[in-house]
């Protein structure tokens, strides 16, 4: 995340410095992440006629107010950190969102009005967990996408042959090889396989069993588990790369801090000198004074 606090955040004492360490304070951001959650039930309590007839102006004005804060917070973000603002997804995904909620309530545009409760997944970019597993998710779709085509080629070979075994006896379920791959997604989820498709094929080919619990094993215990392995390994790997971050920024904040505390030394120290030289001088001069007849 590019919206952190740097050395001079941190220390500086400009407005933009001061609107950083602001935006980025924990009692604001619990704050934001109330406003958010209350919103929430605001959206969700505007869908009911009947709360509507009674509450309806006061959740109105709710809404609008929720929708200022949230322009204010992303504008002071914006001023705080400039491009370091737009250089971060969740910054931009957090705009985006609150943009929609301005589009007009009238015209070609309102049905964008709908896509308020969007403003909900903003938790996502406030909650640092959330976003770790998000950011793990998109991480891992090259893994995903491998082991995807994994079990399409294990979808295709399994319908082919139930299409092959079952399809004379049970047209409705193995006809064509996309009744057949259709069938088996439906027993790889475990949703009636055994009384809606595997028992009444046994009743024809008592040992249909020999294939479909194989392949309920392989899909379903195994090539799934792949997936879930997938991307527990992409939360652990960008878990261990923010601890990295949040170090390497503690480090640099430690670095600044003693780079700063020894400038301030050795100023105290040169002006120590200097008032030693200054009071020799003077002991000097009144050497010489006295040292006159």
């Amino acid at each position: 995340m590019q919206e952190i606090l740097t050395a001079s955040d941190t220390h500086g004492q400009d407005i933009r410095a001061r609107a950083a360490r602001f935006i980025l304070a924990p009692l604001t951001q619990r704050i934001i992440i109330a406003l958010i959650l209350a919103n929430a039930v605001t959206l969700g309590l505007e869908t009911s006629a009947s709360i509507m007839a009674r509450w309806g102006g006061l959740l109105t004005t709710l809404d609008r107010a929720f929708l200022y804060v949230f322009t204010v917070e992303i504008a002071i973000r914006i001023f705080a950190f400039r491009g370091r603002f737009f250089r971060d997804p969740w910054g931009v995904f957090d705009l985006v969102v609150v943009a929609i909620a301005w589009a007009p309530a009238t015209g070609p545009l309102s049905v964008l009005r709908a896509l308020r409760v969007l403003r909900v997944l903003r938790l996502i970019s406030m909650v640092p967990r959330l976003r770790i597993v998000v950011e793990a998710m998109l991480h891992a779709i090259p893994g995903i996408g491998a082991v995807g085509l994994l079990l399409v080629i294990v979808y295709y070979v399994c319908a082919v042959i139930a299409t092959k075994l079952f399809g004379p006896s049970h047209p409705e379920f193995f006809g064509t090889i996309g009744e057949s791959m259709y069938s088996l997604f439906q027993i790889m989820t475990l949703e009636s396989w055994s009384m809606g498709i595997v028992r009444p094929v046994m009743e024809v080919s008592p040992h249909a069993w020999a294939f479909f619990v194989p392949f309920i094993l392989l899909t379903t215990f195994v090539v799934l588990n792949l997936f879930i392995g997938i991307i527990v390994e992409s939360i652990q790997t960008l878990r261990k790369a923010y601890d990295k971050a949040e170090e390497d920024a503690a480090g640099a904040s430690a670095a600044a801090d003693a780079s700063a505390a020894r400038a301030e030394s050795h100023n105290d120290a040169q002006a120590v000198l200097r008032e030693l030289r200054a009071l020799r001088e003077e002991v000097a001069g009144l050497k010489a004074v006295l040292a006159k007849p």
